[in-house]
């Protein structure tokens, strides 16, 4: 019975939920530009893309959806895009921080890693990566390019982590991750 119960679990896709922060001047071209490419490449990768927001760029606003997506709608995985930059208005890690049940650093810290290799300006972004209960908030920067350039860097590890938070997956499961050579 355990068996058959992993095993559906297992073959469940992902959830997952886009929130685009911005401010209202640039509101559409956003939402057209990075959330629409978040998804898109989420889609790609096989997860339900269950809700896409435009939220401005208010602290109270964006506190009161990662908390209703992580514990009331239950996603998986939360990205945002935007208000990471050194702008006073740029709030969104600290955000994230609040709702934090624990830090999850490595993947924050790997898409600025391999963001610098593309531009140095990467150094400057302050985006950060969470738990809150079973699901994984992942914060990236506002353009499309950046969006698609970091999923690009953790996509192939994400189903992996999500998988452990779900309980589909053994934190020992070394075999299915793709260490580029760490073995």
């Amino acid at each position: 019975m355990e068996e058959s119960l992993n095993r559906t679990v297992k073959d469940v896709p992902f959830t997952a939920a886009v929130i685009t922060i911005c401010d209202q001047r640039a509101k559409e071209e956003r939402i057209e530009e990075s959330g629409s490419a978040a998804v898109q490449m989420l889609r790609e990768e096989g997860y339900e893309v269950v809700e896409t927001i435009a939220i401005p760029n208010e602290p109270d606003t964006l506190k009161k959806e990662l908390i209703r997506l992580a514990d009331q709608r239950g996603v998986d995985l939360i990205i945002t895009s935007g208000g990471t930059g050194f702008s006073v208005t740029d709030r969104t890690p600290e955000i994230t921080m609040e709702v934090a049940d624990r830090n999850a650093p490595g993947i924050a810290e790997y898409i600025r890693m391999r963001s610098v290799e593309i531009t140095e300006k990467a150094m400057l972004g302050r985006g950060v990566s969470v738990l809150r209960k079973g699901t994984l908030i992942i914060n990236l920067p506002g353009s499309a390019k950046a969006v698609r350039e970091s999923l690009d860097f953790i996509s192939h590890t994400l189903d992996h982590g999500l998988g452990i938070l779900r309980g589909s997956a053994s934190k020992y499961d070394w075999k299915k991750i793709d260490f580029g050579g760490w073995e």
